[in-house]
């Protein structure tokens, strides 16, 4: 028999100790082998228990879940799976959280254990994929950023970066986007594996950090060089030229993708492929399973270029290396070298 998860609960509801302890346990390969109540107790049950999974809310007074990611992360590094109801307005917790080195995310109902129960499945396999993850956290230099506008020639090589990514992906894609000059000359686009609320969130966090504007995609939406296009979480979106006028805009497609769906890597990069051929640049970053990489080796296939997140600075090593390995990817890249490979690509 393989060995069981080992999972910490850290919450400060006693009911919702309980409420998950009881559908964790439910799960064979799974074992709850102790609780906190909050932040400072969850650094001394991780010393004391050693969990192999982290499961914290943020929201627990003045030891609250990013006080314990921040000392876990520094004494005792693990994976850590936020699991809270911060409010749609303002996510920005969860993305310090993750920013800190927590892995992935999960939205807690906000009524009721019925409402828990309903997410059982989610719960169990979101414990089971961080339980494979790389913890690490992504020091980001907010102070330092876009200070100097880059100087492009008159002609580019490329005409679009795409950029895709999973669980560990939004430190992942706000670590390339802060590294582009505010004066980018072509769009980007991204497709990131992220709960549909949370999109405009990111969108406008990552925006706010100064440098080039993002923003959630619209259908009809024009593509402009300095702006980045983010893929909304209920859809799948893809982008089209226009053959009378050569405009290329934003979409959506109702097919269905295997790999993941809504918002599927594949879908935005197929359609990249399709939109610019040989003039367009595509990056697969962290997370697992295989979304993204037939899209990628398309985008290569037709001359552009690719590259992939190395092992050392993924999360997740998963899309990356099979991107890798399938030839996909024609260039492998640490997580602090894909923005300034793409500045000097141009």
């Amino acid at each position: 028999m393989s060995k069981k998860i080992k999972i910490l609960v850290v919450d400060d509801s006693a009911f919702m100790r309980l409420l998950l302890t009881d559908l964790l346990s439910g799960d064979p390969e799974l074992e709850v082998v102790g609780t906190a109540i909050d932040g400072k107790e969850a650094v001394s049950k991780v010393l004391e228990l050693d969990p192999d999974v982290v499961l914290l809310d943020l929201n627990m007074g003045e030891y609250d879940g990013r006080y314990a990611v921040e000392h876990i992360m520094a004494q005792s590094p693990r994976p850590i799976l936020i699991l809270s109801s911060v409010g749609n307005s303002n996510l920005n917790p969860v993305f310090d959280a993750l920013e800190l080195g927590a892995v992935d995310y999960i939205n807690k109902p906000k009524r009721g254990g019925s409402k828990i129960r309903e997410m059982d499945y989610e719960l169990v396999f979101r414990v089971k994929k961080v339980a494979r993850a790389q913890p690490k956290p992504t020091a980001i230099d907010k102070n330092g950023l876009h200070k100097f506008p880059h100087t492009f020639d008159s002609y580019a090589n490329y005409d679009i970066i795409v950029i895709g990514a999973s669980t560990g992906g939004p430190t992942a894609v706000e670590k390339v986007i802060t590294s582009l000059p505010a004066n980018l000359n072509i769009p980007v686009v991204i497709g990131q594996h992220m709960p549909a609320n949370f999109i405009k969130s990111f969108a406008n966090r990552l925006s706010g950090l100064g440098g080039i504007k993002v923003v959630v995609g619209s259908k009809g939406m024009k593509l402009e060089p300095g702006m980045a296009i983010i893929a909304p979480g209920e859809q799948n979106m893809v982008l089209v030229r226009d053959p009378s006028t050569n405009i290329v805009s934003v979409d959506f497609t109702s097919e269905q993708y295997r790999e993941y769906n809504n918002p599927s890597i594949n879908a935005l990069m197929t359609s990249v492929a399709e939109s610019y051929g040989n003039k367009a640049i595509g990056v697969l970053l962290t997370g697992m399973g295989k979304d993204g990489v037939k899209g990628l080796g398309m985008i290569r296939e037709k001359g552009g270029k690719t590259i992939a997140q190395d092992e050392a600075s993924s999360v997740i090593y998963g899309m990356p290396k099979l991107a890798y390995e399938t030839g996909a990817a024609e260039v492998v890249l640490n997580i602090k070298e894909i923005g300034g490979y793409l500045v000097n690509c141009l």
